[in-house]
């Protein structure tokens, strides 16, 4: 399919442009207009709209193999499309976990068969992610994995986590951790301040994260490695990964859409779609990430899209899953950055796009002549509601149901194919 996209507002990271000009895309990549002067091809107007390099969230559960009542592949897949994200890079906690060669394979023939969204798995550091013994990477390395992590727990272990930094270093490939000191978190449901005191509620403390992101750097720093900060939310992890840039540290971070939207005064209602790890926390810490941002200490905005059934979150608070969906809010929200002053348009799509593709050496983040045509066309006025009937995960479990949203995703392209339009 050949196509020219008129009149947008292209705004590419990667080449520093941000103005109103044409697209041309013919065989899937993105060419010159002298390419299509003798060519058939379909216009896209796109006047008022920004386009942009195809979005690529690094931070996806999909549950599948093992829990595809919550989320399959496709269905995931289709989420993301939605959201405007040609890319997703899916976390090893699945059943069984993705610590082998045949599950990183299964993956990629299971997205193969869906939507088009480029779905890149992240491999388990450690076998069956028990913290204990380190998983083949090398293996899955070539069988197409792009980072390892064992996300939703934490490598403990500071030992067998240098080990892992030394033997991805041998790749030049990253570490990514869910920062979150299991002693001191246990038994914590909301963030460890005004809001647990009022309610009762046994609080996880801002430590409980802050101490292992401080180890892993020092941990890194040692090895030479990459490090990835996955999720952070408080303001000494902020600060700790500030610091360690300076010093040369190889470390990139992310955060989360609702991470810097909410506080823990949403917690009032006991409502369990706010229940997350790690936990919505006080305003001041979201102004520090908020700062993170700005001045690239913090370099993705990434989902930590965790679809539950409702089974999982229909019941007493302290029992209900911790997680939520937010393939479909992530860009709205992020938006908000704009209009409040935090991000220019540039600097947004560079963390929602150029940045993740920088940092795992993925396809797209681009929009230069001869990459591949991943592209996302966005409306950033569009006023709407969120409803339920708008979500496409298999799950529903979101505090954003009935808010009213500024901006969102019109079209999704990928390899020059229209795979979602609204």
């Amino acid at each position: 399919m050949s196509l020219r996209i008129k009149g947008g507002r292209v705004i590419d990271p990667a080449s520093g442009t941000d103005k109103i000009t044409d697209i041309y895309i013919s065989g899937g990549k993105i060419v010159s207009a002298a390419v299509m002067k003798d060519r058939k091809f379909d216009t896209i107007e796109a006047k008022g709209m920004w386009v942009v390099p195809g979005l690529i969230d690094m931070h996806v559960h999909l549950r599948e193999p093992g829990q595809e009542y919550k989320e399959d592949i496709r269905s995931g897949c289709e989420a993301a499309a939605a959201g405007g994200f040609t890319g997703i890079v899916c976390m090893p906690n699945t059943k069984p976990a993705v610590d082998c060669r045949a599950v990183v394979e299964n993956i990629l023939h299971r997205a193969s068969e869906a939507n088009g969204v480029h779905v890149y798995p992240a491999g388990a550091i450690t076998k069956g992610l028990n913290g204990e013994e380190l998983a083949e990477m090398g293996d899955m390395l070539t069988a197409g994995a792009v980072a390892f992590t064992d996300d939703g727990r934490c490598l403990m272990n500071a030992n067998v986590m240098r080990g892992a930094f030394e033997y991805a270093r041998n790749f030049d490939t990253v570490i990514m951790q869910h920062g979150e000191d299991v002693n001191l978190s246990a038994g914590g449901q909301i963030f460890e301040g005004l809001y647990s005191t009022k309610h009762g509620m046994a609080g996880i403390p801002a430590i409980a994260e802050s101490s292992i992101v401080a180890r892993d750097l020092q941990i890194c720093e040692f090895t030479g490695s990459r490090y990835h900060a996955q999720h952070v939310s408080t303001r000494e992890s902020v600060e700790a990964v500030r610091q360690a840039r300076r010093r040369g540290v190889r470390v990139t971070a992310e955060v989360t859409p609702h991470h810097f939207t909410l506080t823990d005064a949403a917690m009032r209602d006991y409502d369990t779609n706010y229940k997350m790890k790690p936990p919505l926390v006080s305003e001041e810490h979201v102004r520090a990430l908020k700062k993170g941002l700005k001045d690239g200490s913090i370099d993705c905005i990434a989902t930590d899209h965790a679809p539950h059934a409702e089974i999982d979150k229909l019941v007493e608070f302290d029992q209900a899953a911790f997680g939520i969906i937010g393939l479909q809010t992530a860009l709205p929200l992020s938006l908000a950055l704009v209009r409040e002053g935090v991000l220019e348009p540039l600097q947004l799509i560079e963390k929602m796009s150029t940045n993740p593709a920088r940092i795992l050496g993925l396809r797209g983040g681009s929009l230069e002549l001869d990459e591949s045509a991943d592209i996302t066309i966005i409306n950033p006025d569009v006023e709407w509601e969120f409803t339920a009937d708008e979500i496409l995960s298999k799950s529903r479990n979101t505090p954003f149901i009935g808010w009213h949203l500024t901006g969102r995703a019109e079209m999704t392209i990928i390899e020059g194919k229209i795979v979602y339009k609204r």
